[in-house]
């Protein structure tokens, strides 16, 4: 038999919310995404472990998400929010029997028979402990987990090579602690790669200088391998539809075209693995047919009418009791949802995935489809998708392509083809619009503030204040976080955003500030920084520019 894989990699995160608020923004992302999920997912895979099939499916956990997912705060407020749900379930349902809605009365039940299954799960075959349940997974063999960098830092934005390595080592430690071993993959946060040239600050003055690309320093960390979006292998122009809306992106773009040499021109299609020039590091790239299959709204699964339509909710309470109906439907439209009919279309969908998978490696002796989703795609924005993947995984047991991890990928075919790859991510328009604009480069000019102060306190680590020194750093990674130029470019929680970035800066300058004073701290200091702890309280241990370990 050939050797042909479906190797899904499920990609996810969530900033640091602990302490940061919690609806319309801050902990209830965090709550919903383990609801709907995390915890799904992890009962699709035990389902099938029972079943005596391996999912061998990647999952990559960013380190942020790991720490607050392990933290007793989240335990306890994870708790309430399920218990909260089922009063939720119980009130909506009182509410339907007084005014005589008939046709959402049943979903009620459907809703409270869900989440109590959550909360026992949650306490029974978790433990409390998500990350561990993952961990039991992957010692079983049955999945691969991935790191990433520690607060999903923008690497090829970043303007010093210490700052991604700090993020890359972070992610290792902290992988290392939850998941008893190394990493042996990694996700760029953001899939956004640079390749090494000299580069120029978009937005401070200054001469161009050598920078290492991201595969070098990976390959230094130990990283077994990475992904990318199947336009870098490709090797076509990244910069997309915006580079000239603002110079900074010009700016970059211009220096990356002076020095990249592209490879001899080769078949590169994105269904074998490939070698990074010139680190070696063996990297995949997303497929794009099967992607737009699951990703699409409009032209994929998720936008089909019987599906639980995310955006209708009924108030006070927020649960969803309607399906999609039409996907140009106004959602005053939309019809009752029936969890009945769903699942028809859901073994359906997944038959024609399959056969999908089946119709891209037709006429191949092997190779492999990497399929890159962000996990929180399946349930929490296509509820019916972890249950969809559980019937995907199924119908391959039957067929010629088999779900494989990617470190099982790899083994079973070697990468051999060497490739410079360009510079770009997969966010709109494939190069860094989405995080660099005329709305965030304020963010840049601070994290580039905060990466010179680092640079200052490197060479005198070993005499400064531990406990400040550990908080100023988590407070840089905070600020490093993709997520706030993101949700600004994207206006998904602007004002929420901007507070963020802006609070982890002067926290950060403020922190910077006693460690060049280098004196005691007052009272009014201690007690501020204590606050700056409890809020921020992300890394027990923190991986230093030099390696050390505090």
């Amino acid at each position: 038999m050939a050797d042909k894989y479906f190797s899904l990699v499920l990609h996810s995160h969530i900033p640091y919310v602990l302490a940061h608020g919690s609806w319309p923004h801050g902990m209830d992302w965090l709550y919903e995404a383990a609801a709907e999920t995390y915890m799904p997912l992890l009962d699709v895979f035990e389902r099938l472990a029972g079943e005596g099939i391996s999912a061998r499916t990647n999952v990559s956990f960013t380190p942020v998400l790991m720490d607050q997912l392990k933290d007793p705060g989240f335990v306890q407020g994870f708790d309430e929010y399920l218990k909260m749900k089922l009063e939720i379930a119980g009130r909506d349902r009182e509410y339907f029997e007084r005014t005589g809605n008939t046709a959402l009365r049943p979903l009620t039940d459907f809703w409270e028979a869900w989440y109590r299954k959550l909360l026992e799960d949650f306490h029974g075959r978790c433990h409390g402990d998500i990350i561990d349940a993952f961990r039991s997974l992957q010692d079983r063999g049955h999945i691969e987990v991935l790191t990433s960098g520690a607060t999903h830092g923008y690497f090829p934005l970043l303007s010093r090579d210490e700052s991604v390595r700090q993020q890359v080592r972070q992610g290792q430690h902290t992988y290392r602690k939850y998941f008893g071993r190394d990493a042996r993959g990694f996700w760029i946060p953001e899939c956004a790669y640079r390749p090494g040239y000299a580069w120029k600050n978009p937005l401070v003055e200054g001469e161009p200088y050598s920078r290492l690309g991201v595969d070098e320093i990976l390959g230094q960390e130990g990283i077994g391998y990475f992904f990318v979006d199947a336009h870098l292998l490709k090797g076509g122009e990244a910069k997309g539809v915006y580079i000239d809306r603002f110079p900074g992106l010009k700016l970059l773009w211009e220096k990356f075209r002076g020095s990249y040499k592209p490879a001899e021109e080769l078949s590169r299609d994105p269904y074998s693995a490939y070698l990074a020039h010139p680190s070696h590091v063996p990297f995949f790239a997303r497929d794009d047919v099967s992607g737009s299959q699951v990703w699409s709204r409009y032209m994929g699964y998720p936008g089909d009418g019987w599906y639980l339509e995310f955006h209708k909710k009924h108030f006070p309470g927020g649960m969803r009791y309607w399906r999609i109906t039409s996907s140009d439907a106004d959602l005053g439209l939309k019809q009752p949802y029936d969890p009945a009919r769903t699942r028809d279309r859901m073994e359906g969908h997944a038959g024609h995935f399959v056969s999908v998978l089946e119709d891209t490696l037709k006429g191949k002796s092997s190779g492999a489809v990497a399929a890159l989703y962000d996990t929180e795609l399946f349930g929490h924005w296509w509820f019916e998708g972890p249950e969809w993947l559980y019937h995907v995984i199924k119908k391959l047991q039957a067929g010629p392509i088999k779900p494989m991890t990617a470190g099982g990928t790899l083994e079973a075919l070697p990468p051999a083809t060497l490739i410079s790859l360009p510079e770009g991510s997969w966010g709109q328009g494939g190069f860094h619009w989405i995080w660099l604009n005329e709305d965030t480069s304020w963010i840049w000019k601070k994290i580039y503030r905060i990466e010179e102060a680092a640079a200052a306190l490197t060479s005198r680590l070993a005499r400064l204040d531990r406990r400040v020194l550990k908080q100023f750093f988590r407070e840089k990674f905070l600020l490093e976080s993709s997520d706030w130029p993101f949700l600004i470019s994207t206006w998904s929680a602007r004002d929420y955003a901007e507070l963020r970035a802006a609070e982890h800066y002067e926290r950060a300058l403020t922190l910077a500030g006693w460690l060049e004073e280098g004196r005691v701290l007052n009272d009014a200091e201690e007690a501020l920084l204590g606050v700056f702890e409890s809020e921020d309280r992300l890394f027990e241990e923190i991986v230093l520019p030099d390696g050390t370990v505090i």
